[in-house]
This record gives C-alpha cells, structure tokens and sequence, in this order.
C-alpha cells in the first residue's frame, strides 16, 4: 500500500519560491521547545487536532535520534533501504510535532505564511485540525499560507515528519541520517503592498569602474530603490549605474546597503558590486582570474547535528578565513542561510549546490536513476527553484551546482536550462555532466596528478562527439573535490597547487572536507569520543568514511588544515642569496599592508631580528628585494659552529574581515650556514671473548642496555612497520591495492627477530639480528653498535633489506620504550621541522627551529588511532620525565615520533577514548617514513613521498641530563 509520502510530488500547497530577505515585516520565531512524540512506523495513530499535552518535549531546531528516538545511520552512497523508488520500508520512523501559535497583535491585513527552513525528510502540515499543506526538499525552504486558518488565538500548529519518503531516493549525500525540524520554523506577515519577492543583479564594469544595479520587484505597489551611501536613488526595473565603486571580492567584500521599498513594506540587502563569467577558458571575477583555494562543507555539529547556532556558522566562516580559504562548495545542498550572509560579509566565494543526490544508484548501474526518470521532472525542477530563488541575492553566490552525484539525465539538463535563463549572471556547475553538454566549467573529484596536469595542458582523453569535445576543451576546469582529508592527510596538497598554478585554464577546487562528522559520546570510562558508522549498530553503514575533515569533531584544526592554509597562502616568499622574491597571489589587493619580518636563529636560538622595509607587490605579480645591511651584520656576529637559519614571515600590517592584524599568511625559510659534518658511524670492533658481564651491567643478556640516561629500557628494536592511516587502507586513483595490504603481504607487521651474533668488548656492545615474518623468506638485517663514553651511550645502526620484494617502506629505523612514570606529561623538545606534525608529501606548514610540547600534546586526536605525530628533520630531541632527562642527537638529520602509546596500541584502538597510557615512553627514531597522499578517495602517494632504501646507516648518541 502505497502513503502519501511515496508519491513523487513536489510540495503540496505551497507558496512559489522565493528570495531570504531582510524586512521590517512582521517575523515571529517559532524555534523552542515543542510537544513530540514518535513512532516507529508512518502510522503514528496521532490525530493532528490532539495538541499533546501529555508527550515529551523536543527542541526545535535538533534531530530526533540525537534526543533518543531512534540512533543516527552513516552511509556513504547505498541507500540503508532497499532500491524500490518511490517506496521505503513499512519501518519508517516519524515524528508527531505540536505548537500553540499565536498571531502578534498588529499583524492586521495582509497575509501569513508559515516558513519551514529545513525538515528531514517529508513533512506534512495542519493548523487547528485542517490541511496546510506537505513538503519535501529536507534543506530547502518551503512557504504555506496560513491567513485563513489562524484565529488571532491559541492556534494549534501540527506537524508529521517521516523518516523516509520518495524524497529519500534522491538525498543520498554522504552524511549522517538525522531526521526532524532541524532548521528554523517562523510566522511571517506579508503587508498588503508589500514586497512578495525582490532579484538584484549588482554587476561591475572593471573597464570603467561603475557598477550596474537593477532591482526586479513582484509587488502590487511601485517599488524604489536607494543606495544611500551613494546618493543613488531610483525604481525596481531599471538598471542604474553607479559610477565608481569599490568592487566585492573574498580579498575585499565591500558591500553597499540597497533599501527596496513600497509604502508598506522596507527591505534592505547588503550587496557587493561583483561579476563572475567564463571568458577565454578562463573563470573570472571582475576580469581577473578566479581560483578556488576551497572546502567541501557540510552543516554539521557534534553534537546538534545539522541544527546549527549562529555563533557556530560564523566560527567555521572565521576558521576558514584563517586558514587563506577563500572559497566553500556547499555539499551537498543549500546551506543554512544565514552562512551564506556571513560568506558576504567575510568574503567567501560559494558555489550553491542544489539538495540533490542519488549516489545509491550507481551501485545498481544507475537503473532506475531519477535524474533520467521523466517522473521525477517537477521534482527536481522544484528543487533546483527553491535552491536560486532563496539564495539569488546572496553577492557571495558565484556558480550554481545542479547537484552531487546523481548521474545525468533529462531532469538534470532541464534544471540546467531554466537556471541559465533564470539567472545567466552566474555559470553553472555539475561534476557528472562528463561531456559539459549544460554545464559552463568543466568539473571532476579526485584527479591524479598526472590527469590534472594533461587537463591544464587542454590534453585530456577525447570525447566521442568532436563538436563537444572541443567545447569542454575551452572551459575552465575545477576540482569540485580533491585530497580526501580522511584521518591522517591529505598529503600531496601542495604538488596539486603546482599544477594549479601552472595552468591558466584551472580554477582550483574544494578539498573534500572541512569537518569531521564524529558524533560527540562517552566511552566506557565517560571519556569523551566521537562515534562513526556502525557505533550505533547500524546493519548497514560505511564505518569511518564519514571521519573525513580538516578539523576534528570538536571545530579544532587538524594538521591538514594548517598544511592547506601554508599551501594556498596568497603571499609566497623565497629566498635567494640575499635576496627575497616576493609573489602576490591576491587578484585585487596588494601587499602594501603586508608586515615582513626577519628572524636569524643559530641551531634554534634567536640571534637577531628585524622588520624589512615596506614591500608592494601589485595584484598577481612578483618583486624581489635586496635584504637589509642587518642581516648580513647579523649573520657575522653570530658564533662559529652550528646551523644559521633565516625566517621571513608575512603577516597582515592591519585586520581584514575574521582576521587579526599579525595574522601569519607566510614564512619562508633559508639554511645560511651549515653545521659541521656529522660524524659517521666509526668502523665496527673486531670480535673479542666472550664475558660473563656486558660493559659494568648495563646491557641484559641479548645485549641490549638496561638504561638510557634515567630511563630504564624495557625494548629495543627494529622499526618498519605503522598503525595503518586511513589513506593506507585504500589503493587510491590509478592503483591496485592499498599500501596496507602490500606491506601486510610483506609481513612488516609481524616481524620477529633472531640474534645472530654478539660481540662484547671493553666498551662496546653489538648485536647482529635477523628480523622476518613467518611464512616469508625476505627481511632485515640489522647491526646495532653500542659504544661508552662516559655518561653517555651511542648507538650505530645498520639496516639492510633482505630479498627481492620491491615496495615503499612505512617507516625503517629503530623503536625504543622507555619506561616512565608519567609518559604523556613528559616534556619534549626537539631541534628541527614543527610544530606538527610533518612526512614527505605534508610538510609546508612546518619550520625549522626548536620547539617544545609535551609528549601528550604532540600527539594529534584522529577520531580513528592512527600513525601520526612524525617530526622530520630533526637534529637532537630531549625528554624530561620525573626520572629526568635524556638528550638524543642524531649523526644526521632524521624522523622521530614519541608517543605514549605503542604502534600496537594505535592500531588496535577504534576511537581515541581506547587509548591507555601504560608507562612506557616509545620512541620512534627513524631515516625515513611514507608519506601520507589521500588515497580513501584521491590519488596515493606519489612516488617522491614514498620512501624506498635498500641500505640505510643511523647513528645517535644518548646523553643524560639533569630534569
């Protein structure tokens, strides 16, 4: 038997589409506390007159399952519901909503409409016992005219939300399952000779400077339209130009206030004078060059779900400005709609999605698909509408999206077509239009490297139909995904804006996410944890695919995020000799404001430090300059010996809209002098008798020390294998199978070792070992040298691979636990790249210098345990316990990682809240390690991020110190 919410129908009763204003008409939230009770099937037995006075209270906005009805569901693409559309299972939750409502006095005449701003998944509508109307479009608004069923007195407002309806099929969009009222809900007064829908087009002429203003108005009165500022005054339906104004853009989002008016009605909207097209196969704004340095966001809160405070829309907008993002993909549906103001006022460049997506049906070669579904036609057109009228205004809006992953088809082609005649201001964006028959930018996720580059060159693979291959060969490309930001990563950020830079025809792209979509509990100890796909016992999910962003659940940044922002930095340094090349990357503001500092550090130590001059790089340009006689001066009174090294950074002279002045955009870096040569590794003592005690008791029976410094030692070994990240899990664009399955396969992550030989002699240990893995005949040989002096204790080691098996290594050099009473409090400290964390393809916002933390906080939160913490280029570390301290330095610059928790630990924990400190200190000290790519859904590591060695040599001296 079929419900009403499985026919496939655009809403019922509502009002025609139209845009958010900001107006001095009566508005009446209707957010708070309502009466709730749910169902597990459609048939709640409620009646819609029963006001509920004796069920449970629920807040609206939320989500249900975040209140205990029901649990949360993740899956990436399948439908958690058999593929029956318009059907969905007979076990479809709902929720029962009731509300008094009572008119404000003073709203006399007119109109009311009841405003729904986002409503998972289906809903339908009843004041007073009577019909209002039903809906769907979860994240779109929907209006309904309730003027002649509201009394002036307690009215009753009844609402029935479904789970699951028809609608379901096509809002498959990656993310959590949540149902309810989770946007906001209000009462509206609509005057007579009011203002029923207001389209302004604030377009710039870049030629001349004016900016072109035309105000559409439906209206029964005359409308006008002031910008005051200016002195402009006029009337809806005209196109005024407005000589010299300062122009909108993410770098400067100057906007003007536009009053529209009747006689009843004043609606005020901040725009920006602003013109995007497509023009030579480029992207342009105001005739520069548009590039996309972006995100992929979705609304989303730990804790609330999809239900969004302000204050939360604006932290994440002032994080991004931060972080030199400049641009948001709203994945995969409009989003809230006061984010879409603070884009304008902050300056973000946005590309609307529409709430569209049918990713599911891939699964089942498309059959069935509604976006090629004739049926399905109003549908979609409606979704599409209710997407740009609400949003037309909005200065930040740049491109249209058509929606995510919903394969091509008729309906998708009509939706392209009515938004280019209803808006041709903007281009239109769709990934899965392949051939760019609708679209104007040509679109793809996740290209490798190589694929990116042939598009840049216009050398992609041919179409079929020549006529279209050479149209989609003169758009603009953009990634509307790349780099998978899941756990670990993404590593490869900045080889992808390399190519980005080099090529004219690309415009950047969105990586995919900015947040994590862990969803905020308790573990079994009441830590707090995030819980993924499967903690709610889901049959159906896709794990910790949903775990996939640029800040931890908790909106802190990940180290994807600091690396992102070092990458697509819009000022960029270099130092050459003793000059500074400077290359601005803003399209329209120059460095004038820009404060350039310098820093002269000797093996970490501040030597000296100055301001440079004023440095003015015009838009896209670059400058070089001479250094200043004090940095010279500084360079030759610094002291013999050790490693000089020369800072720049530029940071903002003055605030700009979310960021301070002294915000960091850049640094740069340069090695003025070398240390001396390191020592190598002295040549290995002949072999002496045996003695029945190992250098005065301080190494055991397999000649291993007892103690480094105040630590006592409880292992020692071989280290190649790592706690797979969750980029090493997948094979990635191009490959086969996953780095973790190759270095299974090669038993990195069970090797056990054989003692071989051991040597003792008056003041050295060595220990010759075999490590292998069962059932394999390949391995390691590792020679570990022990020598005396003093105090201290050097360790050289040698590593040799052993057999024919050819792949990169994890991680190859030696692990040490150091037993200590409070491991995560110890303090370390280190001279080389940090703060973060850093490997081979993600390194860009580190610097080289000494740095300081505790062994707990140089760990990094991944919701899933996971490899990370590595610090590269490190010349010495120092670890102070209570048991004191212990200096490490290396004959050669190497890898380090110290954690409170073994590799075994880390891999075995499904969520952070698993981890124990246990007393034990493991320190990882290592030539080399893989880097980290973005293979969950992007490209793997390249091969110059993967480490190889057949042969390596170590070498670090041991030297206690006082804590």
């Amino acid at each position: 038997m079929t419900g009403v919410h499985e026919i496939i129908s655009p809403p019922v009763g509502a009002q025609p589409p139209r845009a958010r204003t900001r107006s001095d008409a009566g508005e009446l939230s209707l957010d708070g506390r309502w009466r709730f009770a749910w169902s597990p099937t459609a048939l709640s037995g409620k009646d819609p007159a029963d006001p509920g006075d004796t069920w449970d209270e629920i807040q609206v906005p939320g989500h249900w399952q975040l209140c205990g009805y029901g649990a949360p569901a993740y899956t990436n693409l399948r439908y958690p519901f058999p593929i029956d559309p318009p059907h969905v299972p007979e076990a479809n939750p709902t929720g029962e909503y009731r509300r008094i409502v009572r008119r404000p006095p003073g709203w006399d005449g007119g109109r009311l409409l009841l405003r729904f701003d986002g409503v998972d998944s289906w809903f339908e509508v009843w004041l007073n016992g009577s019909p209002v109307g039903r809906a769907s479009g979860s994240r779109l608004t929907v209006e309904f005219d309730v003027t002649e069923l509201l009394t002036g007195g307690d009215d009753l407002l009844a609402v029935r939300v479904h789970q699951w309806s028809f609608a379901s099929y096509v809002e498959d969009q990656d993310q959590w399952w949540l149902s309810g009222i989770f946007r906001s809900v209000a009462l509206l007064h609509r005057p007579a000779g009011g203002i029923d829908d207001v389209h302004i087009v604030a377009d710039y002429d870049q030629h001349t400077g004016d900016g072109l203003l035309r105000v559409e108005a439906r209206s029964g009165e005359p409308v006008t339209v002031e910008l005051a500022e200016l002195g402009v005054r006029g009337v809806a339906g005209e196109t005024i130009r407005v000589p010299s104004v300062e122009p909108w853009s993410a770098e400067l989002p100057r906007l003007y206030r536009v009053l529209v008016a009747t006689g009843a009605e004043t609606i005020s909207a901040d725009i920006g004078f602003r013109t995007v097209r497509v023009d030579g196969g480029r992207l342009l704004l105001n005739g520069a060059p548009l590039v996309f340095r972006g995100v992929n966001r979705h609304d989303f809160d730990a804790r609330s779900g999809r239900a969004l405070t302000r204050d939360a829309l604006e932290r994440d907008v002032i994080g991004m400005k931060r972080h030199n993002v400049n641009a948001v993909r709203t994945s995969h549906y409009p989003p809230d709609p006061y984010f879409l103001e603070l884009c304008d006022r902050y300056g973000l460049y946005v590309l609307v999605e529409c709430d569209l997506e049918t990713h599911g049906f891939s699964l089942v070669d498309w059959r069935g698909n509604p976006s090629d579904d004739p049926a399905w036609g109003e549908v979609y057109l409606d979704r599409m509408r209710r997407t740009v009228e609400r949003d037309k205004n909005s200065t930040s809006v740049v491109m249209w999206s058509l929606g995510n992953e919903a394969g091509w088809g008729v309906n998708l082609a009509a939706n392209a077509r009515w938004t280019s005649d209803r808006d041709p201001s903007r281009p239109i964006h769709y990934e899965q239009d392949v051939e760019c028959e609708a679209v104007d930018v040509y679109s793809r996720m996740y290209p490798t490297f190589d694929e990116l580059d042939a598009i840049g060159r216009h050398d992609e693979p041919a179409l079929a139909d020549p006529a279209r291959d050479v149209r989609r060969r003169g758009l603009p490309m953009l990634m509307c995904e790349y780099a998978h930001a899941m756990g670990n990563g993404p590593g490869g950020l900045a080889d992808y804006e390399a190519i980005v830079d080099a090529y004219p025809r690309l415009a950047g792209g969105f990586v995919w996410e900015w947040t994590d979509h862990g969803l905020a509990g308790e573990g079994p100890d009441g830590r707090r944890t995030y819980r993924y796909g499967g903690d709610f016992g889901e049959p159906v999910h896709d794990g910790s695919f949903v775990i996939d962003g640029l800040l931890f659940p908790d909106r802190t940044p990940s180290p994807g995020l600091s690396e992102l922002a070092a990458v697509v930095a819009p000022v960029r340094m270099r130092l050459d000799g003793d000059q500074l090349r400077v290359r601005n990357r803003w399209s329209f503001s120059t460095t004038e404001e820009v404060d350039f500092r310098w820093l002269l550090e000797l093996d970490g130590e501040v030597m000296d430090a100055g301001r440079l001059d004023r440095i003015v790089v015009g838009p896209l340009s670059e400058s070089r300059v001479t250094l200043p006689p004090a940095v010279r001066r500084a360079e030759r009174d610094a002291p013999a010996g050790g490693e000089l090294w020369l800072t720049v950074t530029a940071a903002t002279g003055s605030a700009r809209p979310g960021v301070d002045a002294g915000h960091v955009l850049a640094r740069t870096q340069q090695r003025r002098r070398a240390a001396a040569p390191s020592r190598e590794a002295e040549p290995l003592p002949p072999a002496a008798e045996p003695r029945p005690a190992t250098l005065d008791g301080r190494f055991d029976h397999a000649a291993r020390p007892k103690a480094l410094g105040p630590f006592a030692v409880a292992q020692v070994g071989l280290d190649v294998w790592r706690a797979p990240t969750e980029n090493d899990r997948y094979p990635g664009r191009g490959a086969q199978v996953s780095l973790e399955t190759r270095w299974r396969a090669a038993g990195f992550d069970r090797l056990v070792d054989r003692t071989v030989e051991v040597q003792l002699g008056e003041a050295s240990v060595r220990r010759v070992a075999r490590y292998g893995s069962p059932g394999i005949d390949s391995g390691f040989d590792v020679d570990c040298h022990w020598t005396a002096r003093d105090d201290r204790l050097r360790l050289d080691v040698v590593i040799e691979r052993r057999g024919e098996w050819r792949l990169p290594l994890p991680r190859l050099g030696v692990v040490l636990a150091l037993r200590c009473a409070d491991p995560g409090a110890a303090e370390l400290e280190w001279l080389g790249l940090g703060p973060g964390e850093s490997y081979p393809d993600s390194r860009s916002a580190n610097w080289y210098g000494r740095h300081r933390m505790t062994v707990r906080d140089a760990q990094v939160p991944y919701v899933v345990p996971q490899e990370n913490g590595n610090r590269s280029d490190v010349r010495w570390l120092r670890l102070t316990g209570p048991e004191g301290g212990l200096r490490i330095e290396g004959a050669q610059p190497f890898e380090v990682a110290v954690r409170p928790w073994s590799t075994e630990q880390l891999e075995r924990a499904r969520h952070a809240a698993e981890l124990d400190e246990t007393g034990l200190l493991w320190v990882h000290l290592a030539a080399g390690v893989t880097g980290l790519g973005s293979a969950s859904c992007g490209p793997p590591v390249r091969s110059s991020g993967q480490y190889r060695a057949a042969r390596v040599r170590l070498g670090f001296d041991f030297v206690p110190e006082a804590g």
